[in-house]
């Protein structure tokens, strides 16, 4: 079994040169953000969708569980995948597949159809996600992974504010359904950016042997080294909080401090402009500190943050948003160092098998993010409180895992 990366230590990245570097960051960030995308676009349609389809809130809401089921699975099946074919066929099989879904979704005549059409769009999407963490893995040494890295943060975390502003801007124009043949458009796109501009980072030498079950094995194997295990832990923690960041920051702004969804998505967007000034500033920052070192001090401001505003919640009266919208800043800030520091390091401990490695951090990302977003809503709507109890306890054991991460530098 072959188990060299293409990334050759103390040589320099052919993508040193500006222009080659810039296209091959923007296909990587747009196959990393359109499963955002494809999941902020349209929620402002569900009710139009429940409408046209002849369902309910729920039915129509699933459309969202059934994407994430995809991203999950998605995840775990084509990092492996990727390290045992190769980068390019899983990516432009990937973008292909997720604009074939997505026009199903958009001519869905029934939920039924659309629920399973998403499954598959999840799925596809996903290849976007972990296929674009191995390929920087390929093709950068570790001098040159947290600057990377911290660019794709940065790009990435302009997608959760683009998304419902460019979703809410097409449906003051055209139907629910036209929101998924812009997802397919962009699935085509992305074919197209891949075929041009991404090389395959992983050649037949380079590759784990044996077929795919082999390399699905690796995620086992990847998953017994504490060295990778504590990132991936902490990364899991960390998608904890922030789902439950989205999924109730809307709620609580505009239902318990009655702000406009005008001045909500303003606060919304202030948080997702300090998350990406966090990670640019990581990119900055990793040329005088180790990524383990930021990751402990991004996760100490994160359980800090957290533990602030539940305590501020508990022990004051009356309004209490400016407090509650400076503690989700510094915490929404905070993950900008967090989240590229963490990925830098566990892809970069997980060069054996960066597909794996890959898979394993967007898994449990994801699928702890999903088991958390429902808790906020299980400890009632009538207070930020539950939000910030879920957020500090997911920060807190992100925070003992980050100095797990430290602990086991080196080995």
């Amino acid at each position: 079994m072959t188990t060299r990366s293409a990334a050759v230590p103390g040589a320099a990245s052919p993508y040193a040169i500006a222009p080659k570097r810039l296209r091959l960051l923007l296909v990587l960030a747009g196959l990393s953000g359109v499963s955002p995308l494809a999941t902020d676009m349209y929620v402002a349609a569900l009710p139009d969708l429940a409408r046209s389809l002849g369902t309910d809130a729920s039915g129509a809401q699933l459309s969202l569980t059934s994407f994430l089921v995809g991203i999950i699975a998605g995840q775990l099946a084509l990092g492996p995948l990727s390290d045992a074919v190769g980068r390019r066929p899983v990516l432009v099989g990937g973008s292909v597949l997720f604009a074939g879904f997505s026009v199903v979704c958009a001519l869905a005549p029934t939920v039924a159809v659309l629920n399973s059409a998403r499954v598959g769009q999840g799925i596809a999407g996903a290849a976007g996600i972990v296929v674009s963490r191995a390929v920087v893995t390929d093709l950068f040494d570790d001098r040159e992974l947290p600057t990377v890295f911290s660019r794709l943060g940065a790009i990435g975390a302009m997608a959760p504010v683009l998304a419902p502003l460019a979703g809410g801007a097409l449906l003051l124009l055209v139907p629910w359904r036209y929101v998924f043949a812009v997802l397919a458009l962009m699935g085509v796109l992305l074919a197209a950016g891949v075929w041009r501009w991404i090389p395959e980072s992983h050649p037949p030498d380079t590759r784990l042997t044996g077929g795919l079950a082999p390399s699905l094995r690796a995620i086992g194997r990847t998953a017994a080294q504490p060295a990778v295990l504590a990132p991936v832990l902490a990364l899991a923690c960390g998608g904890a909080a922030v789902f439950a960041y989205i999924a109730g920051t809307t709620f609580v702004f505009q239902d318990i401090y009655h702000l406009s969804p005008a001045l909500s998505s303003l606060v919304y967007g202030v948080n997702a402009l300090g998350n990406m000034t966090g990670s640019l500033a990581y990119g900055h920052l990793t040329r005088h500190r180790s990524p383990e070192t930021l990751l402990v001090i991004s996760s100490g401001a994160l359980a800090t943050a957290g533990a602030v505003a539940l305590l501020l919640l508990q022990t004051t009266t009356g309004s209490n948003m400016p407090l509650t919208w400076l503690c989700l800043l510094i915490t929404i800030s905070a993950f900008g160092l967090f989240f590229p520091a963490v990925i830098t390091i566990a892809q970069s401990r997980g060069r054996a098998a960066p597909g794996a490695t890959s898979a394993l951090l967007g898994g449990g990302q994801f699928l702890l993010g999903a088991a958390a977003s429902p808790v906020v809503g299980l400890f009632g709507t009538q207070s930020p409180a539950p939000m910030a109890a879920v957020m500090a306890v997911a920060l807190t054991l992100g925070t003992l895992a980050a100095i797990a991460t430290k602990r086991t530098y080196g080995h």
